[in-house]
């Protein structure tokens, strides 16, 4: 049989809104040219369990079978690759290969794994798992307030945690976060804000779910140290990014909250006014996930517009308008570098901010928590996870540091399961620096 030629016929369909995304014909014959490319290049092998798991499959076809490549691969090692990825993009980061990078051969192997996951939940359903996993932002709504204190009570008792993970699937030993005493809506309506705020304007915060109900210090210091800055926050309606329901393959889900999110987002952009993200996580699905679901002049203008909100600071810094009345430092940091924030392609913008207050020293740590979102919670997945996080629990402890800091929540819990540290976003660190810390549990 003839090798599978790199070079596609024509460009490979992502857009989940055309008719070709969904024919299983098409997906099948993309699978086995990506990844008969993904065999021959290999560079990608130590990310996660998909690329280790591909090659041994194409290999065996080759020294058992007869191939001569991978156009053997079929439908059980086209889901297992799904369900292997967890996601983190970074082989789309460093591929040589990509759109991105003008390469003719335009890989993608995030959006392709996306892509057979949704095909394959639009054949057999959503999982109870993933449904679950997928409404973050109905658990917290429930949740955050006064029940916070029983349900977090409930989540540390180990007979709970095991039936949670005998009826949905999620890991009884991954620390999930805790729900907010108040959630983060509350304390925003009743904050009186600091003196200054809207000198220099207006922005608007996407506050993502973990910064509405779970850990909402991050979102009101969020608050706090843009108030600081001279900016006016405001709060826009919105619910969850809908990147869960996309790990799950449940798109439609997950367009109708991006439409929900654009609709109420929209007004503040044309407003002129910047939307600020707390979590990469989030700030990827709206810049990259969005516009592709939803195809929109209205999803286009928001993504141009969102920003990581240590990104916008970072923007403040260089222009030489962030204040530097600080009140203390940390000594050495180590910053945890989350990997949709590196999908982002903008750097480590908070490295940068934070190098500025006085006594602080900051180490960056580029390994992967193998959390990413939802993949890490499950039962299935969570020891595999552990293993690949090892790499990141090493470099923290061998930075040996007085403070961990990291973007991204999930990686928090992970860090502090396997370190034993409790981080805080870099947002919090700047407000405790500032001596301006809420008050907000």
């Amino acid at each position: 049989m003839a090798k599978i030629a790199p070079l596609p016929d024509r460009p490979p369909a992502l857009d989940p809104n055309g008719e070709r995304y969904w024919d299983e014909r098409d997906l099948e014959a993309e699978m086995r040219r990506v990844f008969e490319i993904c065999h021959g290049c290999r560079m990608c092998v130590g990310y996660c369990g998909t690329f280790p798991d591909i090659f041994a499959r194409v290999d065996r076809d080759v020294d058992q079978r007869g191939a001569t490549g991978a156009e053997m691969l079929d439908d059980a090692a086209f889901s297992s690759a799904s369900d292997l990825c967890w996601q983190c993009k970074l082989c789309y980061v460093k591929c040589p290969y990509t759109k991105d990078e003008g390469h003719e051969w335009m890989i993608d192997v995030p959006r392709l794994l996306q892509r057979e996951k949704a095909q394959r939940a639009r054949r057999h359903g959503i999982t109870l798992q993933d449904r679950v996993l997928g409404e973050p932002q109905v658990v917290g709504w429930l949740t955050a307030g006064p029940p916070a204190r029983v349900a977090n009570f409930v989540h540390a008792n180990r007979l709970v945690r095991r039936a949670m993970q005998v009826a949905a699937g999620i890991a009884a030993d991954f620390p999930l976060p805790p729900f907010g005493e108040t959630s983060f809506a509350r304390w925003f309506a009743r904050r009186q804000p600091l003196a200054g705020a809207g000198s220099r304007g207006t922005v608007a915060l996407f506050a993502t779910c973990l910064g509405d109900y779970n850990v909402p210090r991050i979102a009101a210091s969020a608050v706090r140290v843009l108030e600081k800055n001279g900016w006016a926050v405001l709060r826009p309606e919105q619910t969850c990014c809908g990147m869960p329901n996309l790990d799950g393959g449940d798109t439609d889900s997950a367009r109708a909250k991006a439409a929900a999110n654009v609709a109420s987002l929209v007004e503040q952009v044309d407003r002129g006014r910047k939307v600020l993200s707390l979590q990469p996580t989030c700030g990827y699905a709206i810049r990259k996930e969005w516009p592709e679901l939803l195809g929109t002049p209205e999803s286009r203008r928001v993504a141009a517009a969102t920003v990581d909100v240590m990104e916008f600071l970072e923007m403040q810094r260089r222009e030489k308008a962030l204040a530097r009345d600080f009140t203390k430092g940390f000594g050495r940091v180590a910053y945890h570098a989350a990997c949709h924030l590196r999908a982002q392609k903008i750097g480590y913008p908070a490295v940068r901010v934070l190098s500025v207050l006085p006594d602080t020293e900051v180490e960056l740590v580029e390994q992967c928590s193998a959390v990413d979102g939802t993949w890490g919670m499950k039962t299935q997945y969570y020891d595999m996870g552990r293993r690949y996080a090892q790499k990141l629990a090493r470099g923290i402890d061998a930075a040996d540091p007085a403070l961990v800091v990291t973007d991204c929540a999930l990686s928090a819990r992970r860090i502090l399961f396997e370190n034993g540290r409790s981080p805080l976003h870099p947002i919090e660190a700047l407000a405790e620096a500032y001596g301006i810390a809420p008050d907000v549990r």
